[in-house]
């Protein structure tokens, strides 16, 4: 069970975190501003000369899924948005190799993104990208191989900037630090005319991040903690991560992994109106173990059993749609509808309407990072 006390014990909550994990969460809008920042130096001479065909998109961290749903969520979908899968014998990024698909030419552009910049295998990368005709642009920490590399080239080489003072978490799955590389390579997608992340967009989304680490920080108690009560829901629990738009299922998808990762909370992750069929049979999964009518059975080798919960992720409509207007048919109630049926535990997690669509992606991204956050903080406390 969730350590709800403890959740409710700032001072103890804060000691339990010896990871340093609810740091770089907290600080999520100084984290885009300070990338802002930084990427802005160097995309400040740069002038494309039309948009890319398609942008490939590699590296070895989870910022690299998450980035490019993001990149192709808040684009018109004339520009294609091509993640490259890793291989190699482990998970050891030094030895992961990328391999560019043969139509890959000069009308597209390769992103490369690093937190750490020393990966061989994206040097090749960029060397293959470079032979093909390739535009490149890489984001990794200044004086790297990788950034090094690219500059050699003339190409944009954007600095991966944390915030001053903000030590990093001592976990690789550890949530926040994906805003530095994520802010920069949106804010190449800008430059590139893939997506709209300007300025002021950028300063909007810094904002909603602060808002929300008020919201749901370690000093708020449950009650009023959305990440807090999401978490308490989340103990014991199967969490189906339902979402309704582009923008809504890329944060779920991202939220899915970090769940695996952080916690080991096996989530999983499905857009409407799919996710009515395809996750169906888990909501009416009996527990497995012996016969539940048999009296003699030996019930300390039942299984534990895990409770479906849906959590359901909307994208509000943008800020620009007249009242009135006629929008899509939505799949929430139907979600709703079924969840009810099957009696199974229902929640929904919002952000506020109106303002840019980024906002609305940082604030449910904050939300479950944080969740993922108390989750593990409070598994750590009980072993």
């Amino acid at each position: 069970m969730t350590d709800e006390p403890l959740l409710d014990a700032p001072t103890a909550l804060l000691r339990a975190d010896r990871q340093g994990l609810l740091r770089p969460v907290a600080a999520a809008g100084a984290q885009v501003r300070t990338a802002a920042r930084a990427a802005g130096e160097t995309l400040a001479p740069l002038r494309p000369q039309g948009r890319p065909a398609t942008v490939l998109v590699a590296g070895p961290g989870p910022d690299v899924p998450l980035a490019a749903a993001v990149l192709a969520a808040l684009g018109d979908g004339a520009v294609r948005v091509v993640q490259l899968t890793a291989t190699g014998p482990a998970a050891d990024p030094g030895l992961l190799r990328w391999q560019l698909p043969r139509w890959a030419g000069p009308l597209d552009v390769v992103v490369l993104t690093s937190a750490d910049g020393s990966e061989s295998g994206l040097v090749e990368l960029l060397d293959q990208a470079h032979r093909r005709g390739c535009a490149l642009a890489s984001v990794a920490p200044g004086g790297s191989p990788l950034a090094e590399a690219t500059a050699r080239r003339r190409m944009p080489a954007l600095r991966a900037t944390t915030a001053e003072h903000l030590e990093p978490a001592d976990h690789p799955a550890a949530p926040g630090g994906h805003w530095p590389l994520l802010t920069a390579t949106l804010m190449l997608g800008d430059r590139l005319g893939v997506c709209e992340a300007d300025g002021a967009a950028l300063d909007a989304l810094a904002d909603r991040l602060d808002a929300t680490a008020e919201r749901c920080g370690p000093v708020v108690p449950t009650r009023d903690n959305p990440a807090k009560t999401l978490a308490v829901g989340c103990e014991g629990a199967l969490p189906l991560l339902w979402s309704e738009g582009d923008l809504a299922t890329a944060v779920a998808d991202h939220a899915a992994r970090l769940l695996h990762a952080l916690p080991g909370v096996p989530a999983l992750a499905a857009p409407l109106p799919r996710a009515l069929t395809e996750h169906a049979a888990l909501l009416t999964a009996r527990r497995s173990g012996g016969d539940p009518d048999d009296f003699f059975r030996d019930r300390a080798e039942d299984e534990p059993e895990l409770h479906p919960r849906v959590i359901l992720l909307d994208s509000p409509a943008p800020a620009d749609v007249p009242p009135g207007a006629d929008l899509p048919p939505r799949a929430a109630a139907a979600a709703r509808d079924l969840a009810r049926r099957h009696g199974v535990a229902f929640g929904e997690l919002t952000a506020a309407e109106g303002g840019h669509p980024l906002e609305t992606t940082g604030e449910l991204l904050a939300q479950l990072d944080f969740t993922a956050v108390y989750l593990t903080l409070t598994a750590t406390a009980r072993s």
